[in-house]
């Protein structure tokens, strides 16, 4: 099992940080557009790209349980700004409606690795050759999973608040051996099973990793509109420009 120390240390770390402040979110949709596809089962999907049109370096956002696209939207427009073409979407079953979109299906949580597989397949289609996966809570779990699977195809994954198992869709030791990304790793420190994903994900997975334990109590997306939100958007954007480069040399 792995250490705790780790954790520990990082968590007085930021607390010296914690003064930074919180990034104001930008949820706009107008930089962005409606796209629809399949999950890689067949189940239509609805989601928004944003950024440039002739971006290669690709980030796909995916929510957590009791939430939908437009948690990511602030941080979308983030990224898109700096030249990654970014992807947020539904699972299936969820539909907010109108700018939020609508997927179909129903709700099953153990199937959204499909849901995120089939994003990653459209952001290819749109000329993606570089990928990145974020995701908060259930969307981390999948993000995980997916990684597992597309092996190098991906370079960095980013997981907030995100547990080894939640309704059948399990990340257990077996899937971090597989994933070769980048992975960083947060949490707030109340969340106590989500430290100890985070812990367990450490321990397990393959360099490099990076954990991160936040003072505070949010969960998932929440991070990104709380005390730490500045701290942690930094993180994230940090991470994702060092290992997946929105240009390449040579």
């Amino acid at each position: 099992m792995p250490a705790p120390i780790h954790v520990r240390t990082l968590v007085v770390g930021l607390l010296l940080l914690s003064a930074c402040g919180a990034d104001t979110p930008q949820g706009s949709t107008a930089n962005s557009r409606e796209i629809t596809f399949e999950s890689t089962d067949g189940v239509t999907l609805s989601g928004r790209l944003f950024g440039p049109d002739e971006g290669t370096a690709g980030v796909v956002l995916a929510h957590m349980l009791p939430s939908d696209q437009s948690a990511w939207y602030f941080f979308a427009n983030r990224l898109g700004e700096r030249g990654y073409r970014v992807m947020t979407f539904n699972f299936r079953g969820y539909c907010p409606g109108g700018e939020a979109g609508c997927s179909k299906g129903e709700k099953n949580v153990p199937a959204i690795w499909q849901d995120l597989e089939g994003a990653v397949g459209s952001l290819r289609a749109e000329g993606v050759t570089r990928f990145a996966l974020v995701g908060a809570s259930m969307g981390g779990t999948a993000s995980l999973i997916v990684a597992a699977n597309h092996g190098r195809d991906i370079g960095a994954v980013v997981t907030l608040s995100a547990p080894t198992s939640v309704e059948g869709l399990d990340a257990g030791a077996d899937v971090l051996a597989e994933v070769s990304a980048a992975k960083l790793l947060i949490a707030g420190h109340e969340d106590v099973d989500a430290v100890q994903a985070v812990n367990l994900f450490y321990g397990e997975g393959l360099p490099p990793k990076r954990p991160v334990i936040l003072t505070t109590g949010d969960h998932g997306t929440d991070i990104l509109t709380g005390n730490q939100a500045g701290i942690a958007s930094t993180e994230m954007i940090n991470w994702i420009e060092r290992y997946l480069p929105v240009s390449v040399s040579g």
